[in-house]
């Protein structure tokens, strides 16, 4: 029987979670909960200026929309404590607002026939697990964890290249840079934002902030707390982002043994969340790209055999609700 599953928060990656969804036979997204109106939710759905249009019939319900015919309710309720998603018999809540992120706030979803939440952002404080599925999704418990943070999508990326470096040569420390794409929290012309340079227009300039990614890698990686710094550089391109790490190793190794390593991890315990880019790789070629990470074995260097070089893509859209789905699914599955 399908997970029964809510969104709250139909935005880039609310609306992402559920067209993946619709091709997997394991959920069933039965209602969504947005304050934007349904006729709005509908469109932006249907109609994606990234990923093209969706290939389903969407009709509008008095209640609802109805998807290839099948009814996904639509509410549009502030709080998560005055969602029905009990009518609709949920069993996991993802929430995808970026507000709800707290223990606290993230549990006023539980009650009735919700038994988890999925927060798709990485949480604001310590919630009872945050995992990136690859790297330490064993830990989940289902008989303890009820909230669990998916991280961020810069987090899942870096999560995959620092669990190869440390399984396969030891990792002491290591410099993050992220080249990503401009998001929603940055305006079309000169706006005021509390960060003076995401203040500017997002799509003019490329544009250097902070970023939280190595905050989460120290709690997936404990051992790693206090050795990994970052630093996020904002892209005029619309969607898929680049990581580049640079890491002292244990070991004295040669570019080949970087890359095989690599390369032996996205065949076997790694498969499905790292990939591998083609020779000649530019970002509009990995729009869809359901992985991880996908390591550039074309941008990567060894110096001084012990310091290292690697960059990876990821999609910051659908590879990142990729493994929101994955994670609903494995926690689907114990219930």
């Amino acid at each position: 029987m399908a997970i029964k599953v809510g969104i709250n928060g139909f935005g880039r990656i609310g609306r992402q979670v559920l067209r993946i969804a619709l091709s997997n036979k394991d959920i069933e997204v039965v209602a969504i909960n947005d304050i934007a109106d349904l006729k709005t939710c509908s469109q932006l759905l249907k109609y994606d200026s990234i990923f093209g249009v969706l290939d389903a019939n969407i009709d509008l319900l008095d209640d609802g929309i109805s998807i290839d015919g099948r009814k996904v309710r639509f509410f549009s309720e502030m709080s998560p404590s005055d969602i029905k998603w009990t009518d609709e018999k949920c069993d996991i809540v993802i929430e995808s607002t970026g507000i709800f992120t707290t223990q606290e706030k993230a549990s006023m979803h539980l009650g009735g026939t919700v038994k988890k939440v999925v927060i798709s952002a990485p949480a604001s404080g310590d919630v009872d697990l945050t995992t990136v599925m690859g790297a330490n999704d064993s830990l989940y418990n289902n008989k303890k964890h009820n909230i669990i943070s998916n991280a961020s999508c810069t987090t899942n990326c870096l999560a995959m290249i620092v669990k190869v470096l440390r399984d396969s040569f030891g990792l002491q420390s290591g410099h993050m840079t992220t080249v990503h794409s401009y998001t929603n929290d940055q305006p079309i012309v000169d706006s005021p934002h509390k960060d003076l340079r995401r203040a500017r227009a997002g799509g003019l300039s490329m544009i250097p902030t902070s970023t939280g990614a190595t905050k989460a890698i120290e709690v997936i990686f404990p051992e790693l707390k206090g050795n990994l710094s970052a630093i996020s550089i904002r892209v005029p391109t619309p969607n898929v982002s680049l990581i580049d790490f640079v890491a002292r190793i244990d070991k004295k190794i040669s570019l080949k043994d970087l890359n095989n390593a690599f390369i032996d991890a996205s065949n076997s315990n790694l498969k499905g969340y790292l990939g591998i880019a083609h020779d000649g790789a530019v970002s509009v070629d990995l729009l869809g790209n359901p992985h991880s990470a996908i390591y550039d074995p074309f941008g990567a260097s060894v110096i001084s055999n012990d310091f290292v070089k690697v960059i990876a893509w990821y999609d910051n859209e659908y590879g990142y609700s990729s493994r929101v789905i994955d994670l609903v699914t494995k926690i689907g599955s114990q219930l």
